[in-house]
């Protein structure tokens, strides 16, 4: 194998790496997500558990992650939890920095 041939596979390695980590990330993200609007939407317990787990389903849509916050938007809308979009979003990202803080440490 030339070094440019071990160049290549070393990217491709990473690369696949890298799409590995960032689909946990997302779906811990998720998970957080889920949780977090369980609690404003009332849930507790099993049903919090059950509704995080329709957040991380949710993403599998579309691809982005648009399909997360329309359903957080929906849900919060028919259950009037007031909660900007802008707060959602916010929150979406805070809880990305979370899930990649957490699969590091696990890492």
């Amino acid at each position: 194998m030339s070094t440019f041939d071990k160049r290549e596979q070393g990217f491709e390695n990473k690369f696949a790496h890298d799409e590995e980590l960032r689909f946990k990330a997302t779906a811990r993200r998720n998970k957080l997500l889920g949780l977090w609007a369980a609690g404003l939407l009332g849930f507790e317990g099993e049903k919090a558990d059950e509704y995080a787990k329709e957040v991380v389903r949710a993403d599998f849509e579309e691809p982005g992650e648009e399909d997360v916050f329309r359903k957080l938007r929906e849900d919060f809308d028919a259950n009037k939890v007031e909660q900007s979009d802008h707060q959602i979003r916010r929150t979406m990202d805070e809880l990305m920095h979370t899930a990649v803080d957490q699969l590091q440490k696990e890492g």
